[in-house]
């Protein structure tokens, strides 16, 4: 199996995982999904074979490398770097503006230093962001509706896709689980692929923001076509096939340095 393009069965049982906070027993996978646990166990071997998964008595859970894990994990990652992506970012939002931010543990960081911002009008499908930004400065915050994902705290499905459509903000902030030369910007939830490409379509400019460790990481969903997205935030210069792909795009790389 390609790695970078899981079937629909694989899929589902990599959301499952994810939404069953990174592992789950056989068993469960089969009555979720509403398969045979034969269905589930010949999935899950190709999805080893493809290192999106690792296996453990009864059952499985996300590999390191593939699956992004639960929140507070992927907040304890790299935060350091993290941090000076998200004072970056938050250096290019004056007061007052708009801005879309996502369900990303980087994006989490960002919300936290935009504290000190004023009538922002912030758009977000995270229970995170909202939380840290409600009630601040004259901020209004509008969350997405629908049902919260129990590993990210994350809004996703019909009711927030509906919801992404009534806005149009000055800057849209995404994350990615991975950065290729090849194939651009990738997740490896389709929920959040579809909402990205909703607030994508509404935003004036588009960043994304991702630290170095993403560089070269592949994962099974492309976001949208790279030359969408205006600019790469990032900690350390990317190696030079990305840097060269991202002057393709013309998407502009910014290195965060303090």
């Amino acid at each position: 199996m390609d790695n970078a393009h899981p079937t629909h069965r694989q899929q589902e049982i990599l959301d499952a995982l994810r939404r069953g906070g990174g592992s789950l027993r056989v068993q469960r996978l089969a009555s979720d999904l509403d398969v045979s646990e034969e269905t589930v166990r010949r999935n899950l071997k190709r999805l080893v074979n493809a290192g999106l998964v690792e296996k453990m008595h009864g059952g499985a859970r996300l590999a390191e490398a593939g699956g992004e894990g639960d929140f507070q994990h992927r907040l304890s990652i790299a935060a350091g770097a993290k941090q000076r992506i998200a004072r970056h970012v938050a250096g290019m939002i004056p007061d007052g503006g708009s801005v879309f931010l996502d369900v990303g543990s980087t994006t989490s960081y960002i919300a936290d230093a935009l504290r000190d911002h004023a009538d922002l009008l912030v758009v977000t499908n995270s229970v995170s962001v909202a939380y840290k930004l409600a009630t601040r400065g004259g901020n209004r915050v509008y969350m997405a509706g629908g049902a919260l994902r129990a590993h990210d705290g994350g809004a996703f499905g019909a009711e927030a896709l509906a919801f992404a459509d009534n806005f149009k903000t000055d800057l849209a902030v995404l994350s990615t689980a991975g950065i290729t030369a090849k194939d651009g910007f990738m997740l490896f939830d389709l929920e959040e692929a579809n909402f990205s490409r909703a607030i994508i379509k509404g935003a004036a400019r588009r960043i994304v923001a991702a630290d170095s460790s993403k560089f070269g990481r592949a994962a099974p969903i492309t976001v949208c076509d790279p030359s969408l997205i205006d600019t790469l935030v990032t900690d350390a210069p990317p190696p030079d096939d990305l840097a060269a792909a991202a002057a393709r795009w013309g998407t502009k790389v910014e290195v965060a340095r303090t």
